[in-house]
């Protein structure tokens, strides 16, 4: 068996050694980003001073909103010229997709009045996907082209070429949404050296922990767009370890704009329907909210127009609709501390980050329930680029005050449905490290599972290299996607793999260890990662397009199972209509037409639903009358 390669690993996590170990040399540029849910932006640490600095275009603006337009025409906004058309062409424009990256239609369907654009509902477990006029895009596509923008930026400003880049995340991204995050940069033609936690970057910023001997205790409180986190660190001699984190994925600035946005809904007697219908209405009145929430940070009062209606809150009533969101954070610091088993007297520093700490009430809670002042003389905006900015400058080689841990050089993850690379570690994690993933079972009464593991960054597992592969056999007979298998990696501090399979329900499993016998070359490695960019574009291409047609086969079994199952409720205009839209998709997917695939998937889903829930509700009833259900 395999793994890795013959480096050794226990040398490759200070300096610059080459593109393969993660480690550049000093004359290359990495940049950090902050992929933020309402602004993005780059940063970069000046040479002459070693001074991160976020990069201003010619207009002086360091923040590039993270929208991307689609025009009718197939032609790509991105940033300011993007929000200009907002409320003009609300189907056409895109915002918080970072909301949307690592997740399902059923995770976001309760927030979809949020969104002006269409989400499409395919009542799944599957990533979400969203519709402009006959093309569908992932969140990774759309974050890629703010991804692209931000590059294009940085070369346009440095006059130099940039490929290499730190990304930031929030500390409660799960796995799925960190490796989203990596895809979008892949395809924006960036190599991602790593995913760093917004709150460490936040640290990084103000220089705490920049001092080899420096002890310190730091809350990092991280009021974003779209999520809040807050996270407990300890720096001790230059190491950053997390003792807790705690937060809400869906929690930000944008549900303080919500909340006034809900307050002039019902003033202005404006109903949810009536939004629905008119997109451009509910876009004017969040960004109306939006403005009025800035201008009550220095101003008593506002004054402003939705829609020909004039509209106006004071500051004091502001604070009052958003007293309970603000209490939610607040809730959750508290919470912070509980895990780490410290109290708010232990906290040495407070740090905030993001947009909406400017409001003054956010900043009075949280000094108040510390009981000391809170650092916010960086502009809360850039404070986590300009993090990312300093961990890009360590992973070139040019800080050596910072200890950097043991990596790995390559990703590792498993093969799925359609032959797809599933990542579980992603290349530059630090090791030792642990990671899972739960997986389910295609079809009924299926007993066994092969998993085999892959190195390598191309998404077609045939475009890697295996390591190793066994069976996970045994598994209890059940309906399909009732099974519950966990995949787990993990990776000691000697660089030696052991992966494991557990099906939870029933406590079936085997393991395997992939140990470093026979492994690549520096050059082997480097031309992997050269590769992976290089073929970014064409990766993902292929990539939507097995995830696309995997569903749809997956659509048209199901749809025939249940057809033959439940055929006494289906009359004969249903079946036919249903049996047409199946040769419809089957149509779409011996065309190998992404786009098509989905939007047959989701004509068959519309088709299907009504009979569906007709089925169900004679299930209730009979269960109502004490019958067996089916």
């Amino acid at each position: 068996m395999t793994y890795l390669c013959d480096l050794n690993l226990s040398n490759m996590g200070k300096v610059a050694i080459n593109i393969a170990t993660g480690d550049l040399q000093k004359e290359e540029i990495i940049v950090g980003i902050d992929l933020g849910t309402t602004n993005s932006l780059i940063a970069v640490v000046r040479s002459e001073d070693n001074q991160p600095i976020a990069l201003k275009e010619i207009d002086g603006l360091t923040l590039v909103p993270s929208i991307v337009h689609f025009g009718e025409h197939g032609d790509v906004t991105v940033g300011n010229p993007a929000r200009e058309l907002l409320i003009k062409e609300p189907h056409r424009t895109i915002y918080s997709v970072k909301r949307l990256m690592g997740k399902s239609y059923k995770d976001v369907q309760g927030d979809t009045d949020f969104f002006a654009y269409k989400i499409l509902d395919d009542d799944t477990d599957s990533l979400v996907k969203v519709q402009v006029g006959d093309n569908f895009y992932s969140p990774i596509e759309l974050s890629s082209y703010i991804l692209k923008e931000l590059k294009h930026r940085a070369e346009h400003i440095l006059k130099t070429p940039v490929n290499k880049a730190v990304i930031t995340v929030p500390a409660y991204f799960n796995d799925a949404q960190r490796q989203a995050t990596r895809d979008a940069g892949k395809l924006a033609g960036l190599d991602v050296l790593r995913i760093v936690n917004e709150p460490t970057a936040a640290s990084l910023a103000y220089g705490l922990g920049v001092q080899p001997h420096e002890e310190k205790t730091i809350a990092v409180y991280d009021l974003g767009g779209g999520t809040f986190d807050i996270s407990i660190l300890k720096i001790t001699n230059g190491i950053f370890e997390v003792l807790s984190t705690n937060g809400d994925t869906y929690l930000g600035g944008d549900d303080l704009d919500k909340a006034l946005a809900r307050h002039w809904q019902k003033q202005l007697g404006i109903t949810d329907e009536e939004l629905q219908a008119h997109k451009s209405i509910a876009q004017e009145l969040r960004l109306t909210a939006e403005a009025a929430k800035k201008h009550l940070s220095n101003n008593d009062t506002f004054e402003g127009t939705v829609s020909g209606e004039s509209v106006s809150i004071t500051k004091d009533d502001f604070n009052i609709l958003i007293q309970p969101l603000v209490g939610r954070t607040l809730d959750c610091c508290r919470k912070a501390l509980k895990d780490a088993n410290l109290s708010a007297e232990d906290i040495d520093e407070i740090v905030m980050v993001g947009g909406s700490t400017r409001v003054p009430l956010v900043k009075e809670s949280v000094s108040g329930m510390f009981n000391k002042q809170v650092h916010d003389s960086l502009n809360p905006d850039e404070v986590v680029a300009l993090g990312a900015a300093v961990q890009a400058d360590i992973l070139a080689g040019n800080n050596q005050d910072m200890l950097l841990l043991d990596i790995t050089p390559l990703s590792l993850g498993i093969e799925t449905m359609g032959g797809l690379m599933d990542v579980l570690i992603p290349r530059n994690s630090k090791i030792p490290t642990k990671a899972g993933r739960q997986y389910t079972t295609q079809k009924d009464g299926q007993n066994g599972m092969r998993i085999s593991v892959f190195q390598g960054e191309r998404d077609l597992v045939k475009d890697n290299r295996k390591l190793a592969e066994f069976n996970l056999s045994g598994i209890p007979a059940m309906p399909a996607g009732l099974a519950k298998v966990e995949v787990t990696f993990l990776i000691d501090a000697d660089g030696i793999l052991k992966v494991s399979a557990k099906e939870l329900r029933s406590g079936v499993e085997q393991s395997i260890e992939v140990k470093p016998q026979y492994g690549l070359t520096d050059a082997q490695v480097e031309q992997m990662l050269l590769d992976s960019l290089q073929y970014a574009q064409e990766d993902i291409t292929t990539r939507a397009l097995v995830e696309a047609t995997t569903e749809a086969e997956q659509m048209i079994e199901t749809t025939e199972r249940f057809m033959e199952k439940h055929k006494q409720f289906l009359n004969e205009d249903e079946s036919t209509l249903t049996l047409n839209q199946i040769h419809a998709l089957r149509v779409a997917i011996s065309a190998a037409d992404k786009n098509k695939i989905q939007k047959e998937t989701e004509v068959l889903n519309d088709i299907t639903r009504p009979f569906a829930e007709r089925v169900m509700d004679v299930a209730l009833k009979d269960a109502m009358k004490g019958k067996k259900i089916m």
